[in-house]
């Protein structure tokens, strides 16, 4: 058996269920994801060049409540800022913690989407 070169692998995206498809569209959208529509029931929405998650018409509670997905930004808290500004708790059913230090050397917050998917947004602590 051969080995794939690892430059080979070009892209790795995560599918994410979504209780309330329509619903967790637009809140990805205020979130500040591009969305790229790939057909019913599927949309993959981009951050930049490196960031990317397919949404999918799909919901197990079960698995989006063990979902965590991990984001890492510039500025955690000019993310935060713009994010609770959006009352998107409020709005879409949202859950966003405030941002911390953490022990793993980053400064992070919490925000669970309309279906209860978590995500890590942060950035790395100097030093």
């Amino acid at each position: 058996m051969h080995a794939v070169e690892p430059s080979a692998s070009l892209e790795l995206k995560v599918f994410v269920p979504a209780r309330d498809f329509a619903l967790s569209v637009e809140f990805y959208r205020e979130v500040g994801f591009v969305a790229e529509p790939l057909g019913e029931g599927l949309v993959c929405f981009r951050h930049g060049e490196r960031c990317a998650f397919l949404l999918q018409d799909f919901y197990e509670q079960g698995l989006a409540h063990n979902l965590m997905l991990h984001l890492t930004v510039a500025d955690a808290d000019a993310w935060w800022r713009r994010l609770d500004a959006a009352d998107l708790a409020g709005r879409y059913g949202a859950r966003l913690g405030v941002p911390e230090d953490r022990p793993w050397g980053m400064r992070d917050f919490t925000l669970h989407d309309p279906g209860g998917v978590l995500w890590r947004i942060g950035h790395d602590l100097p030093g």
